[in-house]
Order: structure tokens, then sequence, then C-alpha cells
């Protein structure tokens, strides 16, 4: 055994530990127990600490793959993060106004020309966040290491921010070698299409057996399903041409652009659109940013390709996640 792998191993021991450490912390009324529980989370977090920082002087390892193919990027401690090569093509951005439940904000549609990039197979898991938030030291700020409301290792994480995304992105790149970042709304919604000009990737609606929404509420002939009421487990169903999951409902996704209430003047180039200067919230100075997929709260038109939302970058809840993207161009 090499010593990054016995690192990550006995890393991997002190994270399950510090979990226990905190549920007993949790669910302990009495006041003087819970600080003896405080104690040993916060010797344990030296402990984790120390081996991170052993672990973060090994030399780092870039993915052992070919360019134009999809890639797995090692976490360590047994989690990868897959990444999807998506071609470079032309698409027709937005949505027309036949299209059912549509906004004027989806429009006018538009010709993008979006070069190849590689994007996350899911959104960024509990289980990935944690490992890159403990194993990589705060480049701009501090994150929480268990910020989502539903608990699980395959559940995708929750209740971030964009904010937090944007730092995730920064940690991950500086763990791994590589560059990532949040997707431009053009190659989410390139992404999230795979060459479709429906409405959604299954075709003119969804029903809750391709989707996690809220079945309360119908798009089309649909019927009725079930509403969750939670997340589901990435990768829970189906995929969409491209071999993406989840682009429709479960958590919504931040991009890295910020909210323009049309597509007038917008990027053809696949590039995010970012201006300092647009759209704030009286009580916060920074521009709001661009929420895309839908989530389990709410009603499938929500879900659609080319609908959009958005909120301040340090809005967080417990239907907001995010996936990441890199360029091809890897080191």
């Amino acid at each position: 055994m090499d010593l990054r792998q016995h690192l990550e191993e006995e890393l991997e021991k002190d994270f399950q530990l510090l979990k226990d450490y905190e549920n007993h912390k949790r669910n302990e009324n009495d006041p003087g127990l819970r600080n003896k529980w405080e104690t040993n989370i916060q010797l344990i977090k030296q402990e984790i600490k120390k081996r991170q920082e052993e672990l973060n002087q090994l030399p780092i390892t870039s993915p052992n793959s070919s360019l134009n193919q999809s890639f797995s990027q090692d976490l360590g401690f047994g989690v990868k993060l897959e990444m999807v090569y998506i071609s470079g093509g032309t698409f027709y951005m937005g949505a027309p106004k036949t299209e059912e439940n549509s906004k004027d904000y989806e429009r006018p549609q538009h010709y993008v020309t979006v070069k190849p990039f590689y994007m996350g197979k899911y959104t960024i898991t509990q289980e990935q966040w944690e490992r890159v938030v403990f194993s990589c030291s705060p480049v701009a700020r501090d994150l929480h290491l268990h910020p989502s409301c539903f608990e699980g290792a395959k559940l995708p994480v929750e209740q971030v921010s964009w904010d937090d995304a944007v730092e995730f992105c920064a940690r991950l790149s500086q763990k791994t070698g590589q560059k990532y970042r949040l997707p431009s709304e053009a190659e989410w919604e390139y992404a999230c299409r795979a060459g479709s000009a429906k409405p959604f990737a299954f075709g003119d609606t969804i029903t809750t057996d391709m989707v996690n929404y809220n079945g309360n509420y119908t798009y089309g002939n649909a019927p009725k399903g079930e509403y969750r009421e939670r997340t589901t487990p990435v990768g829970t169903f189906p995929p969409n041409a491209f071999g993406l999951h989840d682009m429709h409902g479960n958590v919504w996704e931040w991009c890295a652009d910020t909210w323009y209430d049309s597509y007038d003047g917008a990027p053809n180039d696949g590039t995010p659109r970012i201006n300092d200067n647009t759209f704030r919230l009286l009580h916060n100075d920074n521009p709001f940013r661009l929420l895309r997929g839908g989530s389990w709260y709410y009603c499938p038109d929500y879900c659609r390709f080319a609908y959009r939302s958005y909120f301040y970058p340090g809005y967080d809840n417990n239907d907001v996640g995010f996936r990441v993207a890199c360029a091809v161009e890897r080191n």
C-alpha cells in the first residue's frame, strides 16, 4: 500500500468518526455531554487537518484518459467524479412562443455555437462535497462540511449558494490540477437538450418515473404522479442522450451567468453572460445568478430545457445544487 492510499484510508475512518461524533452531539440533551462531544469533534478535526496537510504534499496524478473521451476524476477515499465529454455544436437556444407555459425571458430564440467541454455526469453529491471540502484549504471562503437538509452520500449536495459552488470549483481545481468551473447558461442548455428541440429530453412531456418533480402538477398530456417531497440519489432516473442524469428536476443547478430578462444581446459563442452592474437586490450588492433545471419541489414546466430562474449569489435552499464543467484542454 502506497502512502497516498494509506492516508486516504485513515482519512476515511476519520470522516466516519467525525460523523458519529456530530450525530452524538446533535442527539444529546445534556449540556455537559454535548460539551464532551464537541471536544471530541475538535480533536478529530485537528487529526483530519494534519492528515490532509500530509496528503496535499503528495504529487497530483492527472486523469489517465485521452482528450475527447469521458473521464473519471479520483477525489480519494474511493470517491470518483465522473465527467462526460460534450462534443461542440450549434443549437437553437430558448423557447418558441408556442411552447406551453414558456416565458418572454426565454426569448428571443437564437443560435449558439458551443465549443467541446466536459460536464459532470451527475450533480455534485454529498460525498464528493465532503471529500473536497475536507481535503482542500479555503481559497476565498469557508464552506460548511454538511450543508444539506436531506442526508445521504449519493444524494445531491443542496443548500449551497452560488458563492459556495464557486468556492468548491476553486478547491476542486486546486486539488486536482484541472480547471473546474460552473457551466455557462448556454453550455447547460446545450448539454441538457443533447440535440432535442422538444421541451424535455424525453419528448413533449415528462412523468415522475423519469424525473423527480412535484407530481401533483402536470405538463401537456402527462398524468399526475408521485410527489417525493425530497431529493433522490443521483442516477436514479434515465440519462439524456449525452449520458447526463437529472438535468431535469431533483435540484436546481447554478450557472456562471448573471441574470438578464431576455436574450437580447446574448453571446452566441457559449460563454457566460456576465455584467456586474445588472439586476440587483436592494439588500444585496451582488447581481442575480442563473439557476436551471427545476427541482423536486417544483411543477414540471419549471423543469423544461428553456426555463430560467435566478437568485442572489448568497441564496441557498434544500432544492438548490450544482454540477461542474471543465474545458477539453486538461492538464
